[in-house]
C-alpha cells in the first residue's frame, strides 16, 4: 500500500488566499504532489483560476467573472480578504498557474465549473492554453476534471492523451457499481461519499479506475483514505495532511 499524493486544493488555501500565485508556491514549498484549480473564462475569454461564478466572496470586487473583462478584474485585489493578507491584483491566469506547473513538475488538477455562460467553450479555451505550453499532451502531470459529464467527454475529444477525473457529489444508480463512462480514467468522490460507502474504492479499482477524494482535511478522513486506497487526497492543509500521513506507507 502506498500513501495517497497530495494535490493542494486550491493551492495552500488554509494558510493563504485561495487561487493565488502565493498560496500555489506555498503548496509546493509545503510538499504538494499536486495543485488543484477551478477555471473560469471572463468577458473576453481570458481563462483565470477562481470558484465561483462571482468575485464578492475572494476579492475586493463585485460581479460575475463572465460578464466582467479580464482588465477590469485586474484592478481587483483577490489576495488581501485573507486572514494571512497577501495583496494580488487581478485573478491567477491559468497562464501563470502553468509556468509554475512547468518550473517545478507538480501534477495539475484542473476544473472547469459547469454550467457557465460560454458552455463548451470554456475547455476548448483551456486546451488551447495548454498547447501554448506544450502540456496539452502531458499525460499524468494535466488533469482536468469537472463534475460535468459532458465536459469530461469534451476534454477527451479536444486532448485524448489527458487522464480525465469525472467528479461526483452523489453515487447516483449509474455510478453505485464503480464504473466511468470510456473518455473518464479516474473517479472523483466527495469525502462524505467514502464515509458513507467506503467499498467504492474497491468497486471503482475493479474497473480500472484510480480515485481522487476531496476535500479531505481531517486526520480521521486522512487515515480512511490511506486504507482504502486512494491514490490522489485534495487538501486544504498540504504540510498538516503531510505530517498526518501513516509513516510506514511509502
Amino acid at each position: 500500500m502506498t500513501a495517497p499524493l497530495i494535490v493542494a486544493h486550491r493551492g495552500a488555501s488554509a494558510d493563504l488566499a485561495e487561487h493565488t500565485l502565493a498560496a500555489y508556491r506555498l503548496a509546493v514549498d509545503q510538499g504538494a504532489d499536486g495543485l488543484e484549480c477551478d477555471v473560469q473564462l471572463t468577458r473576453d475569454r481570458v481563462v483565470v483560476c477562481q470558484h465561483d461564478g462571482r468575485v464578492d466572496r475572494t476579492s475586493d470586487g463585485t460581479g460575475y467573472v463572465s460578464l466582467l473583462s479580464s482588465a477590469q478584474l485586474s484592478r481587483m485585489d483577490f489576495g488581501s480578504w485573507h486572514r494571512n493578507p497577501r495583496p494580488q491584483l487581478g485573478p491567477l491566469r491559468l497562464d501563470d498557474l502553468l509556468d509554475l506547473v512547468k518550473q517545478t513538475g507538480v501534477r495539475l488538477f484542473l476544473e472547469t465549473k459547469q454550467p457557465n455562460l460560454f458552455g463548451g467553450l470554456l475547455e476548448r479555451a483551456v486546451v488551447d492554453t495548454l498547447r501554448r505550453h506544450g502540456l496539452a499532451e502531458a499525460t499524468e502531470q494535466i488533469i482536468p476534471m469537472s463534475f460535468s459529464t459532458m465536459a469530461v467527454r469534451r476534454f477527451h475529444q479536444l486532448a485524448p492523451q489527458l487522464t480525465g477525473v469525472l467528479l461526483l457529489n452523489k453515487l447516483s444508480a449509474r455510478r453505485l457499481d464503480g464504473g466511468l463512462p470510456s473518455w473518464a480514467s479516474i473517479t472523483g468522490p466527495g469525502i462524505h461519499l467514502l464515509r458513507a460507502d467506503p467499498d467504492y474504492v474497491r468497486r471503482a479499482a475493479r474497473h480500472g479506475h484510480r480515485t481522487y477524494c476531496w476535500t479531505v482535511d481531517e486526520p480521521a478522513d486522512i487515515e480512511l483514505c490511506e486504507r482504502l486506497g486512494v491514490s490522489y487526497l485534495a487538501t486544504n492543509h498540504p504540510a498538516q495532511t503531510r505530517a498526518a500521513q501513516s509513516p510506514e506507507l511509502g
